[in-house]
């Protein structure tokens, strides 16, 4: 048994040479106490999957987001990664005019998930996150074909050669002011050229319960620009209220079901879903 223990001793202090190369490794130091101590390279480890980034394109230019997670700080990266899905969801239908019913479907679907991931949103002592310039990314109602959407408008087609430009919605929560601004080019007969209009519709705007928001329509300016630049900006004559179409009151509501400091969700008082973002 002495004999033994030597002969493990000595095999423990001098390991034999590698057959490969003839070059001895460096010596394994052992240290024993209760049980032995195995060499680093024995020791069996074990690693966590490294997570994953996704990259997507989009009309919004490229960004770069981490799969969801649903627990603890993860909630907040989940909820970025919710904002992405819906602005590639809804990212190259020019505003809606090219939407099919399956990119209705997909908008709608993917909203829902970020207004409920969110939760409510409650604006009585937020307002302030309205404050500013916000484009339009997204509206279902264009998907009519109209400039109004839902409500009446121009249409958008051969017989009038529209094209809508930007939209934009701003907002001064002091004043309440609330302006719908259209970027509008109207094609004219050849050799004119065609002419470009800013359509800012006046509003103000009341806060009716926590997010629920109420325009009333002042007025309509238009501003001409491109080669018309030079022409002042005039205002568009008010129909009566005795002979506006009951489908025109002039006021109107919204619910903002989804805002923070670069987007913002609406849910128009005929079934309208609006994506903003900050401009």
């Amino acid at each position: 048994m002495a004999s033994s223990s030597s002969t493990f001793s000595s095999l423990l202090r001098s390991p034999p040479p590698l057959l490969s190369d003839h070059r001895s490794p460096p010596p394994c130091r052992f240290s024993f106490s209760s049980s032995p101590v195995l060499p680093r390279s024995s020791r069996l480890s074990f690693n966590l999957p490294e997570r994953r980034t996704l990259s997507v394109k989009s009309t919004v230019g490229e960004v770069s987001f981490r799969e969801p997670t649903t627990s603890g700080s993860g909630e907040k990266e989940r909820i970025e990664s919710l904002k992405l899905k819906l602005l590639s969801t809804v990212s190259g239908l020019n505003r809606g005019l090219v939407a099919s019913l399956d990119d209705l479907q997909r908008a709608e679907t993917a909203a829902k998930e970020l207004e409920t991931a969110a939760g409510p949103v409650d604006l009585t002592n937020d307002l302030d996150k309205l404050q500013g310039k916000w484009r339009l990314l997204y509206s279902s109602a264009f998907s009519s074909r109209s400039l109004g959407g839902s409500r009446p408008g121009l249409p958008t087609g051969r017989l009038i050669p529209v094209t809508l430009g930007q939209v934009f919605q701003r907002i001064d929560v002091f004043s309440k002011d609330f302006d719908n601004i259209a970027e509008v080019e109207i094609g004219a007969p050849w050799p004119f050229p065609p002419v470009e209009v800013t359509a800012t519709l006046a509003h103000k705007f009341e806060l009716l319960g926590t997010c629920k928001i109420k325009i009333i329509f002042e007025k309509t300016t238009v501003k001409t620009s491109g080669n018309l630049s030079q022409i002042p900006p005039f205002d568009i004559p008010r129909l009566p209220d005795s002979v506006r179409p009951s489908s025109n009151p002039g006021t109107g509501d919204f619910e903002v079901t989804y805002v923070d400091d670069s987007m913002r969700i609406t849910r128009g008082d005929r079934g309208e879903l609006r994506v903003f973002v900050v401009a």
